[in-house]
């Protein structure tokens, strides 16, 4: 088996695909649920990432308009497109892969040490 190649996108961008996995969301809850998992960032910020996995092609957003005390509020909601899904796929496989390399090594390591008694 040829060895997996490092994913193309990262961590951050691996837990926001995971986000969206199953649900499209809006940009806020989006934010909250990397926020409880200790990723802070700015509005400006997020929103900025969230525009170049749009252009990556791996998200899809698009504007839910509501009226709430007479104002017109927009709220950008955030889809995991086909291509985002098999990005988060690959990127799994390669970490679960990396783990399971790393368990097997360190298991043949422990085998080849002397015991001590």
């Amino acid at each position: 088996m040829s060895p997996a190649r490092v994913p193309a996108i990262t961590h951050l961008q691996f837990l926001v695909l995971a986000t969206l996995r199953g649900t499209p969301r809006l940009g806020r809850h989006v934010r909250r649920e990397l926020g409880r998992r200790g990723v802070r960032r700015s509005a400006p910020a997020f929103y900025q990432m969230m525009a170049r996995l749009e252009d990556a092609g791996l998200v899809a957003g698009e504007y839910d308009q509501k009226i709430v005390a007479g104002q017109i509020i927009k709220e950008r909601r955030y889809t995991l497109t086909d291509i985002g899904s098999a990005a988060w796929r690959v990127t799994r496989d390669f970490y679960a892969e990396t783990l399971r390399d790393e368990e097997t090594r360190a298991a043949s390591e422990r085998r080849k040490a002397p015991s001590r008694a």
